[in-house]
């Protein structure tokens, strides 16, 4: 894992692209983190000065109801890399947790577990989404929760097949002949192992819940008013577009920015746990 972190950030120095990624996601972080600076309140209404155009006063200009749109902006940057993170780390630990019970266990409960993988898997994620949310109060822990539970069978998948390898090396089978318990075995042996596999799945899966966050909210599942996303705020720029473009550039190009960087840098993750990874590093 050291050198995993230490291969990482040499590539972050010597590839331009990638480090301007991990900049931007620095940024973004950032200003979502402190976005309480603002001085202007992101729910105050103000709606004598509606649609006016990105300016001094208001670098982004503001929206319908007159709020200042880069300070709503920056919440919804929050709101969005909260529910991007904290749903992957739900279905990461789903994923985790059958791909090694199936990989481990074997037989007629890796048959079971793989079938009902392929059976959830096999349905469209928006029908499967949008139906458990109409059972669901929107809001942030709603998406958080649905994008968690019907995420992670990709994850289950990866997980399983490393599972699968890593339990039939000696140092493991030695370690069962001895019979150490196994659920130390998993975490002294199995899931070291599998780490890399779950790095590169887990920046992935951060990318696309927050692509399905950006989707549910602009088909108005998602989070709900005054609470903003950037998903949320393309909802509702939809209607102005002819008169306030900015209300979808801006919030459309924080989700591509983002989506790409959290993509770039599993790419790159990918390319050095794989063999000769760093013989190949010039492809980032």
């Amino acid at each position: 894992m050291k050198n995993l972190i230490k291969r990482f950030g040499k590539t972050l120095f010597r590839n331009p692209p990638l480090g301007t990624a991990f900049g931007f996601l620095f940024f973004v972080g950032m200003v979502s983190i402190f976005a309480f600076l603002s001085p202007y309140d992101p729910d105050a209404l103000d709606v004598a000065h509606k649609f006016e155009p990105p300016s001094l006063r208001h670098w982004a200009g503001t929206d319908d109801l007159g709020r200042d749109y880069f300070t709503r902006i920056l919440y919804g940057g929050r709101i969005s890399l909260i529910v991007g993170i904290v749903a992957m780390l739900l279905s990461s630990a789903i994923g985790v947790t059958i791909g090694v019970i199936a990989g481990w266990t074997g037989g007629v409960v890796d048959v079971i577990l793989m079938r009902f993988i392929d059976l959830l898997s096999s349905i469209p994620w928006m029908i499967l989404v949008t139906v458990v949310s109409i059972y669901l109060k929107p809001g942030l822990y709603a998406i958080i929760l649905v994008i968690g539970l019907f995420r992670w069978m990709s994850i289950a998948r990866l997980v399983r097949a490393e599972t699968l390898t890593v339990k039939e090396r000696e140092y493991v089978l030695y370690a069962r002949s001895i019979h150490q318990k196994t659920l130390y075995i998993i975490a002294r042996h199995i899931l070291p192992a599998a780490l890399p596999t779950i790095i590169i799945a887990a920046t992935t899966g951060v990318a696309n819940a927050i692509m399905l966050e950006s989707s549910l909210s602009f088909l108005g599942l998602g989070v709900q008013q005054p609470v903003s996303s950037w998903g949320s705020m393309l909802n509702r720029a939809q209607g102005v577009l002819a008169t306030a473009p900015y209300m979808a550039v801006i919030p459309g190009l924080m989700i591509i920015g983002t989506v790409y960087s959290f993509n770039k840098i599993g790419g790159a993750v990918r390319l050095l746990v794989e063999p000769k990874s760093h013989e190949r590093s010039a492809e980032l």
